[in-house]
């Protein structure tokens, strides 16, 4: 049985993330920054469903806390092969002239360091086992360029190198490291939404539908899978064709 850490997994994304790939039969690794409570609740899930899963607190910004998530992981449930970087924390939205170098950096540690130091604590094992995949949570808001979220949409353009650079580095230890990106998934953290909250984004989906979590988790269980193996330094957009390339 492989082992799969998904990051930030105690709700949300990350939760319908770690719940399929323990249904396809993964090892999962629910990581958490706080909510303990949320993180035993997806392990739960988990293994009423018949899945194996322990949840794991560490910062995944802070360079001794991946080091020794990764050794806790593997003691408990083996090696790593399988890493989705799905953790992130605030995104505010700030006007251009008013950004500080500060609220960069906020981000980049979300979407540069943290996935650079998953990827540095998995090669090992990965290299060892001549099968690896980084699976990263990007977002759409790199195409669509909305207004006041430049820090947030220039870390995202930076995951978003970090993944074809990376595909291209280690693709010859059968490593494939590729970037699922997000529209609108309405999750916890947005709170009760209405219809009238939903609709002028439906107006711009070709699939009329908003999407939910399952169908991000669907992305990224694909690209863990054997099924794509021969697949690498890709995109996969997962937003009801709200901008195509």
């Amino acid at each position: 049985m492989e082992t799969a850490l998904v990051t930030g997994a105690s709700r949300g994304l990350g939760a319908a993330i770690a719940e399929r790939l323990a249904a396809d039969g993964f090892a999962v690794a629910v990581n958490y920054a706080s909510s303990s409570a949320g993180a035993e609740q997806v392990v739960a899930r988990i293994r009423e469903a018949g899945g194996t899963a322990g949840a794991f607190q560490a910062d995944v910004t802070d360079e001794a806390a991946v080091a020794a998530l990764f050794e806790e992981v593997r003691g408990a449930l083996g090696p790593v092969t399988v890493v989705v970087a799905n953790a992130t924390g605030p995104q505010p939205e700030i006007p251009a002239d008013q950004v500080a170098w500060r609220d960069h950096l906020d981000q980049l540690e979300f979407f540069v360091k943290s996935p650079t130091l998953l990827l540095q604590a998995a090669l090992p094992d990965m290299r060892a086992a001549r099968r690896g995949r980084m699976i990263q949570i990007g977002s759409d808001v790199f195409e669509r360029a909305l207004p006041h979220m430049s820090a947030y949409t220039a870390a995202k353009g930076a995951q978003w190198g970090l993944t074809r650079v990376w595909a291209s580095e280690f693709g010859a230890h059968g490593v494939t490291v590729n970037l699922v990106a997000p529209g609108w998934i309405p999750v916890e953290r947005h709170g009760e939404l209405t219809d009238a909250d939903l609709a002028g984004y439906l107006e711009d989906l070709p699939l009329g539908r908003i999407g939910v979590p399952a169908d991000v988790a669907a992305a990224v269980a694909y690209l863990a899978s054997d099924d794509a193996a021969f697949i690498t330094g890709q995109r996969l957009t997962v937003n009801g064709g709200h901008n195509m390339d």
